[in-house]
């Protein structure tokens, strides 16, 4: 399972003890932290001569007693210092025995002029109790090898269904579809802090075909991968799996050196839109052409390797896929070049035209209005890639991979994505996110970076376009990109759309749109649009724009970012009713201390904030199992226990002892879960009722899946060549069974297990002679007799089993290339198969998970669709055995995620309603939701 929405684990933190002493000015204390999130209103003067960064220093450390900073020349190295006229901001860096702190940054705001210098405030995140030792006892090929583990965990690909597996033309061995890179240590600040390995895992999705990067973080003293996100900078929500990860910005590599610049030309292009446009081009002698490279924009000694200019320019990469150029700097790519100044019909049909004219007026936009040379304001090149395709056809959707910009090409519907000068801006804009406040691309913090994304880039139209901020399409984007729709039509957001958190808030996994950073952005730029509708445009932006350069750090999110933008516009002299507007833009979002606590459910909580990532939860014999931290999450994962109907105070199961305890199943007798000891994984268990642990199991790479009955156990092991393999064991008996597959199959595996009165159900995947075969059996422990299942027709695909006492039942992909699946049911002697649910029409659901008991099943299904909103998230639909009653479990906004049978109709799950992940159920199903 792919963790649930919650904010980046580096939230809590634990505080110091006692208050800080009174300070001038005012004061916002940080939460779960000594040092205060927010000072302002102070004057006070520091050494004028010197670095701005040793100034800094020298004032956090005189002023101890408020910031709570012990030692800041140790603790904090300089990042960066901007500065604008008289004022200087220095970023730090916060450092735990020398070790980056993810998250951890804190600014210091000063005003220099008349050759003094004194400080006007300070804020961002500093943990200030982090413990945590940074000797790491996970070596780094282990670290690596579990954060493929869990890419391929978190993306379902452990499949045989691979374009680079099992299904391909002959029995030779698949490549490995993923890789990952060490990047070193980091310290988590969740508690005391956690020690983890960074690992960026690239690749190729070995299920979809996609592209893969990833960044997963390797608890590195046991093992577990206490998180990991995707963290591509897309401009629309991501379909069919599309850069399913994240960037790495450092490990990016850079367009080839530009040659110095040629003689200069002003030269023509059609804009999709028809309008002829001018281009600043360079003339290219050893190509004899006209090429899109503009110098004119650039100064000398710009960032990058080299010492010359950093052009603007702009690439050929027609049929060219995401894999190939997200993350790498492709082999074989020209810049667009014409034999004259004026371009043709080419360079329009391919978005060159648009692309190249485009960035020229974004890099115009943040130098003229913002003072900005750029997107990292030190005159980098711009590198924007046009004509990307995507499985055969143009991509439609754009995105930033840390060092370019790259754009799909247009079709019948719609034009190429660099059409839209507002998707330009956007996608450069998250350039600049990157190197000011460098916004974790996921969750909260991520919706917020897509939001100043938005924010800025259809500033950048309207100001171009001289639209009025009255005008109700002025907060469209993407609303240009369609040929026969309307631009209301084809827009992708609106910030104009009125949308506040209490009643729009999608709580959702970080598997689903990074943790909601399409879906929930329009919540905060609504404020900053409205903001831009109330004020004076230009200083609009340039409020949002010191918000984002001396306010705001990477785990910021909307609270954080209010404070920023309010705090950034006293800054800038906003008073009065002008002040009172950007306070009102946000109240009236929702957008104020503890917005999350209005959020509505129609569920009983169980337990609060628990482990989504690689776990699951259990339930049975009117027990629940679950896997969480402690309240402040100050303590590694454990399993705890409790009563399905509420009742009673909730049982600690596993040791307290610093090791990940998770994917915990129960039969109400017994739990039996998995946990992580630095290069070993363990199957352990303990009785509900108390006594000793026994471990039942370990091995070297990932155990998931558990469930238990009785003394019978049953998992998944992953292996790291031909699939997984269901493992089975009675409590007591040392030696576990493997469930190989066929005799005969070859890259075959055995998984998705469910477990009842002494049966397995499992699916067995593989080729036979060339030709790819699933199947669905039943085994009998006690006799190991193994029936084959009957199916319907030719299954394309097989998904995950659930056994009742006269049922198997399981989720069946008939159609290749649909997404939907029926739920399929027979008996426990192979009579009667029978689809419960259909696998094609409008009834039929794209199911990703499946429960039962005696009397109900229970599936987590999306609702296929084109567009992401909340009525296509994973729901749960619950059927009666026979298939004749259906209906929904909850009627809760955002994601619902893993459930677990608990008898009758009662089911527990993880919900994310509230944009975090809480333990729920419901007496009985909801039935029909509006």
């Amino acid at each position: 399972m792919g963790a649930a929405a919650l904010v980046v684990p580096a939230a809590p933190a634990g505080a110091a003890a006692g208050p800080p002493a009174p300070a001038p000015g005012e004061v916002i204390p940080g939460r779960h932290t000594a040092t205060p999130a927010l000072v302002e209103g102070i004057r006070e003067p520091v050494a004028a001569t010197g670095s701005a960064a040793d100034a800094a220093l020298g004032h956090l450390a005189a002023g101890e007693s408020r910031y709570r900073i012990a030692d800041p020349a140790r603790d904090l190295a300089p990042l960066r210092t901007t500065a604008s006229g008289a004022s200087e901001t220095v970023r730090f860096q916060q450092k735990h025995h020398g070790v980056d702190v993810l998250g951890g940054q804190y600014l210091v705001r000063m005003e220099r002029k008349n050759g003094k210098r004194v400080v006007t405030g300070a804020s961002g995140k500093y943990f200030t109790a982090l413990t945590t030792g940074t000797t790491p006892e996970v070596s780094e090929e282990l670290a690596v090898e579990r954060a493929v583990d869990a890419t391929l965990t978190r993306l379902g690909a452990r499949r045989s269904d691979a374009p680079n597996g099992p299904r391909g033309d002959d029995d030779s061995p698949a490549p490995e579809p993923l890789t990952g890179t060490a990047r070193g240590l980091v310290v988590l600040p969740r508690g005391t802090g956690v020690l983890a390995r960074h690992i960026t895992v690239r690749g190729t999705d070995p299920a979809s075909g996609a592209p893969v990067l990833e960044e997963v973080y390797i608890d590195a003293v046991d093992g577990y991968p206490v998180l990991q996100y995707s963290s591509i900078k897309t401009f629309d929500v991501p379909s069919r799996g599309f850069l399913d990860g994240g960037y790495d910005p450092n490990g990016t590599p850079d367009a080839p050196e530009p040659p110095p610049p040629g003689p200069g030309a002003l030269g023509s292009g059609v804009r999709a839109d028809g309008s002829t446009v001018e281009l600043r081009l360079d003339r290219d002698e050893a190509r004899k052409e006209y090429v899109m490279r503009d110098y004119s924009r650039a100064r000398d000694g710009g960032s990058g390797s080299g010492s010359g200019k950093k052009p603007i320019a702009t690439w050929d990469a027609r049929r060219r896929g995401p894999s190939e150029v997200a993350g790498i700097w492709p082999s074989g790519l020209r810049e667009f070049g014409s034999a004259t100044p004026a371009f043709g019909k080419e360079a329009t049909e391919t978005g060159a035209v648009d692309a190249h004219w485009a960035a020229g007026k974004v890099h115009d936009y943040y130098k003229s209005v913002l003072g900005r040379d750029g997107v990292d304001g030190r005159g980098m090149a711009v590198n924007s890639l046009v004509g990307v395709w995507d499985y055969g056809h143009p991509l439609k959707n754009a995105f930033w991979d840390g060092t370019k910009a790259a754009y799909g090409g247009g079709d019948a519907e719609y034009r190429p994505f660099s059409a839209a000068l507002d998707v330009v801006g956007h996608v450069m804009t998250h350039g600049v996110v990157e190197r000011t406040a460098g916004l974790v691309h996921a969750g909260q913090s991520g919706a917020l970076a897509v939001a100043v994304a938005d924010y800025f880039g259809a500033g950048v139209k309207t100001d171009a376009r001289g639209t009025s901020m009255d005008d109700p399409d002025s907060g469209l984007l993407g609303d240009g990109l369609c040929r026969t729709k309307s631009p209301r039509a084809c827009a992708t957001r609106d910030m104009n759309d009125g949308r506040t958190t209490s009643k729009s808030f999608l709580g959702v996994g970080f598997a689903t749109d990074s943790g909601g950073v399409h879906l929930n952005s329009t919540i905060f730029s609504g404020a900053l649009w409205d903001i831009r509708k109330d004020l004076n445009r230009t200083l609009a932006d340039r409020i949002v724009h010191r918000a984002l350069t001396d306010y705001m750090t990477p785990l910021d999110g909307f609270t954080e970012g209010r404070d920023a933008v309010i705090a950034a516009a006293k800054d800038l002299g906003v008073t009065g009713k002008d002040l009172r507007a950007v306070e009102r833009a946000f109240t009236a979002h929702g957008i104020v201390p503890g917005w999350e606590l209005a959020i509505g459910v129609d569920t009983d909580r169980l337990l609060g904030r628990v482990t989504t990532t690689r776990t699951n939860v259990g339930a049975g014999g009117g027990w629940w199992a679950a896997s969480a931290s402690n309240e402040s999450g100050t303590e590694a994962n454990s399993v705890w226990a409790g009563r399905t109907d509420g009742t009673g105070e909730k049982k600690l199961i596993s040791p307290n002892d610093g090791r990940n305890h998770v994917e915990p199943a129960t039969d109400g007798r017994t739990v039996v879960w998995v946990a992580y000891r630095g290069n070993r994984v363990e199957v352990l268990a303990r009785p509900i009722a108390g006594g000793p642990v026994k471990k039942l199991y370990d091995d070297r790479y990932g155990i998931h899946s558990p469930r238990v009955e009785g003394k019978d156990v049953v998992f998944e092991i992953g292996l790291r060549k031909g699939g997984n393999r269901v493992v089975y064991l009675r409590i007591g008996e040392i030696e576990p069974t493997v469930v190989s597959p066929e005799s005969g199959k070859l890259w075959a595996e055995t998984a998705r297990p469910s477990l009842r009165n002494g049966r397995i159900a499992y699916t067995d995947s593989g080729r036979v002679y060339g030709v790819y075969r699933q199947d669905t059996k039943v085994l009998d422990i006690a006799t190991g007799k193994v029936t084959v299942l009957p199916q319907i027709g030719t299954p394309h695909d097989l998904g995950q089993t659930a056994i009742t006492g006269k049922h198997v039942f399981w989720l069946v992909k008939d159609v290749k290339d649909s997404a939907r699946t029926a739920v399929r049911r027979v008996g426990l002697d192979g009579a009667g198969v029978v689809d419960i649910s259909p696998g094609q029409g409008e009834d039929a659901l794209y199911g990703v998970g499946l429960t039962a008991s005696e009397d109900a099943v229970t599936v987590t299904a999306r609702t296929p669709d084109t567009v992401l909103r909340d009525a296509t998230l994973s729901k749960l639909w619950q059927f009666s055995t026979d298939g004749s009653r259906k209906g929904r479990v909850s009627c809760g906004r955002g994601e619902q995620l893993g459930a677990a049978a608990a008898g009758g109709a009662q089911v527990v799950w993880i919900d994310a309603t509230t944009g975090y992940p809480d333990l729920v159920t419901r007496s009985r199903p909801a039935g029909k939701c509006d």
